[in-house]
């Protein structure tokens, strides 16, 4: 019972991490003290990370969301270098996520927010005069934050199959 409620709990606070520990208990089945004992348990376990919240971007300014593909050149990969860019990525604050990978012939992507097209060019072109003697490649998939969505980007949509 017990891990299955922490799976239940779980895909409740994907689904909306507002609601209080008294409405989860309702819907679970359970005691609202059971729930708070869980929660904090699978808090401190490190199963949740973080409560967020995710804003509608275009109504706070921003135009362009920006995933930018990189490829490292590989004589030039190391720990220290790695570390750099984390340092760098850091003090990137339209930079909401940067990671290594592999796929599509490249190494890393990094995913940013920008105002418009022009902070999108200016930040890319830092980008590139900062660190371009380091890769081989850059690529880029823009979307204007508003216009093509087909799927809004959201856990709620993840169900039991995938917990």
């Amino acid at each position: 019972m017990r891990k299955d409620l922490v799976k239940k709990l779980l895909i409740e606070l994907l689904r909306d991490s507002k609601q209080s520990d008294r409405k989860l208990a309702k819907k679970l089945g359970v005691s609202q003290p059971t729930i708070t004992r869980t929660r904090g348990k699978i808090e401190r376990q490190g199963l949740i990370k973080s409560y967020t919240v995710i804003p509608d971007w275009r109504k706070l300014g921003f135009e362009i969301l920006a995933f930018t593909f990189v490829k490292m050149d590989p004589k030039v990969i190391s720990e220290e270098l790695i570390g750099k860019v984390r340092e760098y990525a850091v003090k990137f604050t339209n930079s909401i996520f940067a990671s290594t990978g592999e796929g599509l012939g490249m190494t890393g992507v990094i995913m940013s927010l920008h105002k418009d097209y022009r902070d999108y060019a200016q930040k890319l072109t830092l980008f590139r005069n900062d660190w371009g003697h380091y890769m081989e490649d850059i690529q880029s998939f823009i979307m204007v934050t508003d216009e093509g969505q087909i799927k809004e980007f959201s856990f709620k949509y993840l169900d039991e199959t995938l917990l």
